[in-house]
Order: structure tokens, then C-alpha cells, then sequence
């Protein structure tokens, strides 16, 4: 079975509507992991749907090497992003996976992704599990 992490802080906002998309069209397919960056964005996967859940730098870092696919906004590789939420140890271990990784380009952070369209996040989210997944997830299925 595939494994997924959706990665999140803050709020868990992103995470949630990325974890209902998944489950929408997966289901019980793939296993979704909600890592957050802190205990409420955690909780908030979780009631979006994931399977399992943990909290924390130590909790991400473990669990990067882990899984096949690491999703999330693009701030999870910007060390002190989410106003210092994410560690230079969880960027620095979301980097260093060997999971394929899938970007949502939203940031509070000062920084622009240069060629992305302004899109807002449920046409995003949409593009990511129809596009993205579902050809990496086929393509992995024997």
C-alpha cells in the first residue's frame, strides 16, 4: 500500500483539504499519514480523514524517510516557515527523502515561485490528487 505524509502546521488548514481530496479518490487505497508541526494542525488532519497522525520536528524527521510520497504547501522545505514552526531539521529531513514529493506553492514566507499560476488552494489541490497522484500512484501499482 502506498503511504502518504501531508505535512502541515499552523492550523492544519492546508492539510485537511489536501487529506479529504486524497481520501476522496483513493479511499482506503493509500494510507495518509497527517505529520503537523503542531498539535492542533495534527488534530485537524485527523479529523480530515487520515489514518494515523504524530506531532512534531522529531515525529516529521522520523517519518520522512518513511513513507513513499510527502505532500504539503512548499513552506514544509523552508527552514522557519509557519513563523518558525518548521525546523531547519524538518526542512533539512523533507529534503533528504527519498519520497517523492509533491509541493503546493503557498507560503506566507517572503518568497515567490517564479512560472506558478495564482490559483486558489481547492484548484490546487484538485490539480495535485488528479494529476499528480493519481499518474505517480498508477505508475507504482504493479
Amino acid at each position: 500500500m502506498i503511504r502518504i505524509a501531508v505535512i502541515d502546521g499552523q492550523g492544519g488548514g492546508i492539510g485537511s483539504v489536501i487529506i479529504k481530496k486524497i481520501k476522496e479518490v483513493f479511499g482506503e487505497s493509500v494510507e495518509v499519514w497527517a505529520l503537523g508541526t503542531n498539535a492542533i494542525a495534527t488534530s485537524q488532519m485527523l479529523k480530515a480523514g487520515a489514518n494515523r497522525g504524530a506531532t512534531g520536528s522529531s515525529a516529521i524527521c522520523h517519518c520522512a524517510d518513511r513513507v513513499d510520497i510527502i505532500v504539503g504547501p512548499i513552506s514544509i522545505v523552508i527552514a522557519h516557515s509557519m513563523m518558525g514552526e518548521v525546523t531547519s531539521e524538518i526542512a533539512s529531513a523533507i529534503g533528504a527523502s527519498r519520497a517523492r514529493k509533491f509541493l503546493i506553492p503557498l507560503a506566507q514566507e517572503p518568497v515567490h515561485i517564479v512560472g506558478t499560476i495564482r490559483e486558489p488552494l481547492p484548484h490546487l489541490v484538485e490539480s495535485l490528487v488528479s494529476e499528480y497522484l493519481k499518474n505517480y500512484i498508477e505508475e507504482q501499482r504493479p
